[in-house]
């Protein structure tokens, strides 16, 4: 793929992504995408209908060559830094949505706080505040 993402393009490629590394997405995690996708500002002008299309882009780009290398690129090229924070954000939602966080998805996170040259305090924050919405009592 040569074509740059947009912004939503990006989120999602972000999202889907960190679902795919462990070589499983749950149905919590696609569950958690979906409503992301029509809950957050940043998606309202994007076509629920695509998020199929979106994700079988993106999962063919990650189990091609040099994939997650490929991806992340993506995925930086495709957002401002105004959402780099979002992107991790929203990838750490999808890691914890299942409340088991995969040392591939954990892997796939920092690889992709070191692409957006995210602050490592803010991305533990991200990553904590993501999984403390997911805990149950």
């Amino acid at each position: 793929m040569t074509k740059k993402l947009t912004p939503p393009q990006a989120l999602i490629y972000a999202m889907i992504a960190t679902s795919a590394v462990d070589a499983r997405m749950s149905e919590s995690e696609l569950q958690r995408i979906g409503t992301i996708i029509k809950e957050l500002p940043v998606f309202v002008d994007f076509d629920e209908n695509r998020l199929i299309a979106e994700a079988q882009a993106c999962q063919r780009v990650v189990s091609g060559e040099d994939g997650l290398e490929r991806v992340l690129d993506l995925i930086a090229g495709g957002l401002t830094p105004s959402l780099h924070e979002t992107a991790y954000v929203l990838a750490a939602e999808i890691a914890a949505a299942d409340l088991k966080v995969a040392v591939e998805e954990r892997r796939f996170l920092q690889l992709l706080a070191g692409r957006l040259r995210l602050d490592r305090l803010v991305a533990v924050a991200l990553e904590r505040a993501a999984a403390a919405r997911h805990r149950t009592a």
